[in-house]
């Protein structure tokens, strides 16, 4: 069994790079001027290292696995009998992400409000933590049932946010709420502060958040919200495109019934999904995956692997069934 790695405040893993400054001299005077030496200036790009996650930090890279993911973290079950059929540090701790916004889906699909109901992007749905950005300008309004949408297909931050905030009670309140939706389901090394995932002190485990798929799998709008390939909204006078952050839901190979993606630099690249393989319905975690590719890599070396490894099983299944009709005959 994997030992447990908890991180409850950030670490800073980049160095300070000094800004340099590159000084040219132009080599011809300007027209009808005194002659003199003209200077250009120009500041050089600086590029700051990239920040490690605390998977990596942690080492959780380094763990050996049969099928060389690039995960630090991978927990993949049967979602029916709950066999957990490979496994890699799935009892770490560490920042979900946009992850999050799982369990932002199932409390305000449990909670029952209206999804006809318009709910405005406000200031207060402004990212001031990572400073990413939205394409939901401030004013925008939009259904709860087209936040829901956004929130699950584009993992758009505002959304989610806005769909805490208009949560009774409001977003302390949602929070709430969704520590006692982890509580109630037993999720016990799960914590949320806020409803996107952009907190890197939003955190799980791979089991927690199987838990998690478990749950939410069982509200058909999540299955569908979540599954959908892209979605158009009319923003004012405007018609804005969204598409799927995973790839994965418009390859006619896999066969999903509900996924949602994550990422801040601390918790790397992360997926969790409800897939069916080789006949079977599985749960499939991916958490700090370093390459923005990655994760679905590991998707596709796993789905692989279990084709493989349960047709031999099927092969062998067949011999066994053969051999014992023969030794019956044979009595």
């Amino acid at each position: 069994m994997a030992a447990a790695f908890c991180f409850t405040s950030p670490t800073e893993a980049a160095s300070s790079v000094s800004k340099k400054k590159v000084t040219a001299k132009s080599s011809a005077a300007p027209a009808r001027a005194p002659t003199r030496n003209v200077k250009r200036t120009r500041t050089a790009r600086v590029v700051q290292p990239a920040r490690l996650s605390y998977g990596q930090l942690a080492g959780l890279h380094a763990t050996p696995d049969a099928l060389a993911l690039k995960s630090g973290v991978a927990l993949v079950m049967d979602q029916e009998t709950n066999e957990v059929l490979f496994s890699k540090n799935s009892q770490a701790v560490l920042p979900i992400a946009s992850l999050t916004k799982l369990m932002t889906a199932l409390v305000v699909t449990e909670a029952e409000q209206s999804l006809d109901d318009v709910l405005t992007v406000t200031q207060d749905d402004v990212d001031t933590e990572k400073h990413s950005r939205s394409r939901l300008r401030v004013g925008t309004r939009l259904t709860r049932g087209e936040m829901l949408h956004l929130a699950l297909m584009s993992s758009e931050n505002r959304a989610a946010n806005a769909l805490g905030r208009h949560y009774p009670g409001g977003l302390d309140a949602f929070v709430a709420a969704m520590n006692r939706k982890a509580r109630e389901l037993g999720m016990a090394d799960t914590r949320y502060v806020e409803p996107t995932g952009l907190s890197s002190r939003n955190q799980s485990s791979a089991q927690d958040l199987a838990t998690l798929v478990d749950a939410a799998y069982g509200h058909e709008i999540i299955r569908e919200l979540s599954t959908s390939p892209e979605h158009r909204v009319a923003v004012g006078k405007r018609q804005l495109q969204f598409r799927n952050t995973n790839r994965l839901v418009r390859n006619p190979t896999w066969d999903i019934g509900l996924q949602k993606t994550g990422y801040i630099s601390e918790a790397g690249r992360c997926l969790v999904m409800q897939a069916q393989l080789a006949g079977r319905n599985l749960i499939m975690v991916f958490l700090d995956s370093a390459g923005t590719y990655s994760r679905l890599g590991d998707a596709e070396r796993v789905r692989k692997w279990l084709s493989e490894s349960l047709a031999v099983d099927a092969v062998s299944s067949d011999e066994a069934d053969l051999e014992s009709a023969e030794a019956d005959v044979e009595s």
